[in-house]
């Protein structure tokens, strides 16, 4: 089955706090199933939410939060709720160290150990975001491998986010590969070292990445662009149109 394909509302700003219907009328209005965000009953409410929901037929992704979060009983239990009640699956958590020692990944290696199992009892899959960070080198071994190493590929996935692992020193359709039983959910994203782009006007091998996420059985294939000299719509719009081009 071929993967679905989702917006992250980042590229929006602060307009999804004040208008979720408009933003995901455009979303829907682009060819998107689905967006993604962070706990939106907190960041709009509840009934505004469903309301959005139910008038666009969009999905909710998943949720995405930082790694504080992992640790926060509250945040978690509040964001099982909230995906229970808009059908959704993924918990995404991004963050763990820049620049620190590889302690810093054991030390979380266990932590989402214990949140992903925690998680798979309540039929969440929990899922790491990696950044560039994690592609860093402590006496020859980098951030994310250990990472992936300590925690068990039951209870932790991947959203792999190609751009951040093109900009971190490795080749997306190597490194989807390597962890293709975890990798169930993705960032597409696009640009070059400190800039980013409508997919497919950057540096990012996203014909390979897009073959390789087939071929690991994704379930999700996630737009995402932080910021864009364009309107949100255009943005989001031309790179659903690239996304189709390459057959998704």
């Amino acid at each position: 089955m071929a993967p679905k394909v989702g917006l992250q509302l980042i590229v929006y700003g602060a307009r999804p706090n004040d208008d979720l219907a408009g933003v995901m009328r455009e979303a829907k209005e682009a060819g998107y199933a689905g967006i993604e965000a962070g706990n939106l009953f907190s960041m709009c409410g509840e009934g505004i939410t469903r309301d959005a929901i139910a008038e666009t037929g969009l999905a909710i992704t998943g949720v995405h939060s930082g790694y504080g979060d992992a640790k926060d009983p509250a945040a978690i239990e509040a964001a099982i709720a909230y995906l229970k009640a808009v059908g959704s699956k993924y918990y995404i958590i991004s963050g763990v160290a820049e620049g620190e020692g590889m302690d810093q990944y054991e030390k979380a290696a266990e932590t989402f150990n214990n949140l992903g199992a925690m998680l798979a009892e309540e039929d969440i899959i929990f899922c790491y975001h990696n950044h560039n960070w994690e592609f860093t080198e402590f006496d020859g071994v980098k951030g994310i491998h250990r990472l992936c190493e300590l925690t068990d590929p039951k209870f932790v996935k991947l959203c792999i986010d190609v751009y951040w692992v093109t900009i971190g020193g490795e080749d997306p359709k190597d490194f989807v590969p390597r962890y293709a039983s975890r990798a169930p959910y993705f960032h597409f994203k696009d640009g070059a070292p400190g800039t980013f782009t409508e997919l497919g006007n950057g540096v990012v091998d996203l014909p390979g990445a897009a073959k390789a996420a087939v071929a690991a059985g994704a379930d999700w294939i996630v737009t995402e662009q932080d910021s864009s000299q364009v309107t949100p719509l255009a943005s989001v719009a031309f790179s659903r149109g690239y996304l189709k081009a390459l057959g998704l």
